[in-house]
Parts: C-alpha cells; structure tokens; sequence
C-alpha cells in the first residue's frame, strides 16, 4: 500500500497517571492540522478534548466505553467514528480493541486503548527525525491510519492460513487430540470476520464524509485500495472458515470411528467371555451339579472345554459375519 508522507512535524508529549493508569496524549502539529492521539484515555482529559472542539456528550461515553458498536456519525464541522479491530492478545489469541476518531476540517482526534500496535507505530513513526513526516491533511491520515490496521488483518489472516495448514496435519493423526485447537481456531476466526465485516460500510460513509472537508482531493482511490484489501481478508476468512467446518466434520468422524472399533473389539471380548461366565457361575454356587464330585482336574478341564466351545463356534459365526 501507499506510505504516502507529506511534511515533517514537530511533537509533542505529555503523559498523565490516575488510578494507576497512564494516560498518553501526543499531539503533532501538522501543516495546517494537529493531530491528537489519547492512548488509554481518562474521561477527564476526553471531556476537555469535547470542550474545545464541540464533540457530542454522547460521543465522549462512546470513547469511554470498553465495548461499543462500530458507528459514524456525522455533524455539521467534524464526524465521529468508531472501528473494531483486534490486537493479539495473551497466549496468541484474539482480543478486542476500538479505535474512536474525530475527525474536522483542521484536526484529527484518536483515542483507544493502546493495544493495536500499528497505531502506535505510527504515532512513533511521526515523531522521528529521520524521514518521519504525516500526510498533509486529516483526510490522508485517517487513511494511513485505516491503511496500517488493514495491513495487521492481513498479516493475521495469513497466520490463520498457517495455522490451518498446521492442523491439517494434525487431524488425521490418530495420536493427537486436535477438537480444542479446532475451537480455538474457530473463535478466532469468527472474532475475525465479526470485527472485518462491518469495515465494509464505514469506510464507504468516512470517504464520503472526508469529501466535504477535502472535495478536492482524490482520497477515494485510496479508500478504494483499502476497501480492496478488507474484501481479500473476507474472502480468507470465509474460506478458511468453510475449511474449519470441514477438519471438524473430519476430527469428528475419524474419532467417532476410533470409538467404534474400541468399542466393537470391547464387545467381541464380552460376547466370547458369556459362555465361561454363564459355567462358571454354576459352578461356583454351593450345590451339587454334575461331575462336581469328580476329580479336580477332569472338572476344570471339562469347564474349559464346555466355555471354549461355543465361543469359538461365535468366534467363527462373527468372522464369517465379517464382524472380525
């Protein structure tokens, strides 16, 4: 994608702790526009934020809040957004983040958690001296913004690819236990497609909003490029979840099989096992049964011989069944 960076800016930086909590809020001047990053947010420094530049009350507990839908709402001189993305969380998996932006005719205002790691970077990115510069109006940078995160979901949609490939393998191996790794997989990949699918849509109402701030600019053709990007993760993540179906529907088979044939040569035991069971039954019982009184070993070799008998008469009728 475009890494398209205009003028080189001056930052920023002042860092605020309440309830041990670190609130970070750079702000970069740029040409004719600041850009105002809140990472970790306090409501404090959110409502002073919506006193300077008029933000909706409403818009300030959609910032606050751990857990918001995806929305747009556009005023008369800026529009607020909220986008769900997910950073990697503990042990590899999947959480959930959202990004909120403001966005005017001469200012761009995020605020999030400080989980979404290509955000940071390029805030970082910003900063720097060597080459570090920010696109010339709020317009390209909300797109350099989307753009980055865009990128992360295609990195984590190829780590999906890999780990698919992976439990390929996997499944159709009768010493491992893969039904946990195909749920987790599965989680993952439904976070995933939760969290894209609606990207959709509010990239289409933020470049058609950014039109009435920059309608000179060709930020359509960007978004474009962007939208382009969020159909290919689509299109991996449906088939990857139709492959997902697929290697449960096997796992499930192949051990449903597994439990079959354990069960089926348990079986086999306890049928052939009857006819000792069923003798030596009477046998054990104190009553007198026929050749009870004999000599020991006529006895029990008889015994033998009366329980060996038919289970290999059923020993046989099974094999002919094909049963064995």
């Amino acid at each position: 994608m475009r890494r398209g960076f205009a003028k080189r800016l001056l930052a920023g930086r002042r860092n605020h702790k309440s309830a041990g909590t670190e609130t970070h809020i750079q702000t970069i001047q740029g040409d004719g526009f600041r850009w105002i990053d809140v990472r970790s947010p306090q409501r404090g420094d959110v409502e002073k934020l919506a006193a300077e530049f008029g933000f909706h009350s409403l818009n300030v507990e959609d910032c606050m809040a751990k857990f918001e839908l995806p929305k747009l709402d556009s005023y008369t001189n800026h529009f607020f957004v909220i986008l769900s993305f997910p950073p990697l969380a503990e042990k590899g998996y999947l959480g959930y983040s959202q990004l909120s932006m403001f966005v005017g005719r001469d200012y761009l205002v995020t605020i999030h958690q400080g989980d979404l790691q290509p955000l940071n970077e390029l805030v970082a990115a910003c900063q720097g001296e060597k080459g570090r510069h920010l696109v010339k109006s709020p317009g390209f940078l909300v797109h350099e913004i989307v753009d980055v995160l865009v990128d992360d979901l295609m990195h984590m949609s190829r780590k999906i690819i890999a780990n698919l490939e992976d439990l390929e393998d996997q499944v159709f191996d009768d010493t491992k236990s893969v039904a946990r790794d195909i749920s987790l997989l599965r989680r993952d990949i439904n976070k995933l497609r939760r969290m894209v699918s609606p990207l959709q849509k509010f990239i289409n109402g933020i470049a058609n909003d950014i039109k009435r701030f920059e309608p000179e600019t060709t930020l359509e053709l960007y978004f474009d490029d962007v939208l382009d990007h969020i159909n290919k993760v689509l299109e991996t993540l449906e088939e990857s979840r139709e492959t997902m179906e697929i290697y449960k529907d096997t796992d499930f088979m192949l051990s449903t099989e597994k439990t079959n044939k354990v069960l089926a040569v348990l079986t086999i035991i306890f049928t052939l096992a009857i006819p000792a069971t069923v003798i030596g039954t009477f046998y054990g019982m104190n009553v007198s049964l026929p050749g009870a009184g004999a000599d020991g070993y006529t006895t029990f070799a008889g015994i033998l011989l009366a329980s060996a008998v038919p289970a290999g008469v059923m020993a046989a009728y099974f094999r002919r069944l094909g049963w064995m």
